[in-house]
């Protein structure tokens, strides 16, 4: 029988007030984009991102303290999915009519600024891979693109939003 992996990581205060200072930050420019762009009322929607932020903060809470090799998202993609279940009554259904105000879309806006915020950091890095590495990263990202496009394509057109 395998073992399984163990972290050998210790969490850290200044760790802990990093992951929230990031989280309110995301939380806040969601609600801007939410409110702007998606003409959700940011009073309404705010509920719905603090549940969204204590799920993830309480997810990577578990990921550092658990001692086993299981990444953030999976701890956070289960007490979401737990809390989420009929059978929590009252905390299923405001879990459900909270984040029904947050768009999705504004999510990834700003998990994507991140991500390209990230990538221009270690640009220096990125130029190390040499020009084979940058065009196989350019096909991936654009390859990526395209099928996300197209699945999008796919369900709308099912759906009959377009």
């Amino acid at each position: 029988m395998a073992k399984l992996a163990v972290k050998k990581e210790h969490l850290k205060m200044s760790s802990v007030l990093d992951w929230l200072l990031m989280l309110l930050i995301f939380g806040v420019l969601t609600l801007i984009i939410n409110t702007f762009s998606y003409k959700n009322s940011i009073v309404e929607s705010i509920p719905g991102m603090l549940v969204l932020i204590g799920i993830t903060f309480v997810g990577m809470l578990l990921a550092k303290l658990i001692p086993l090799k299981i990444p953030a998202i999976i701890y956070i993609s289960v007490i979401a999915l737990v809390i989420s279940l009929p059978v929590f009554g009252p905390v299923s259904e405001f879990v459900y009519t909270s984040t029904n105000k947050i768009s999705t879309l504004g999510l990834c806006t700003v998990i994507l600024a991140y991500s390209g915020v990230a990538i221009g950091k270690s640009w220096a890095e990125f130029k190390k891979m040499g020009w084979r590495g940058i065009v196989v990263t350019l096909c991936v990202i654009l390859g990526t693109f395209l099928g996300s496009a197209l699945v999008a394509q796919l369900v709308l057109k099912m759906q009959g939003i377009i």
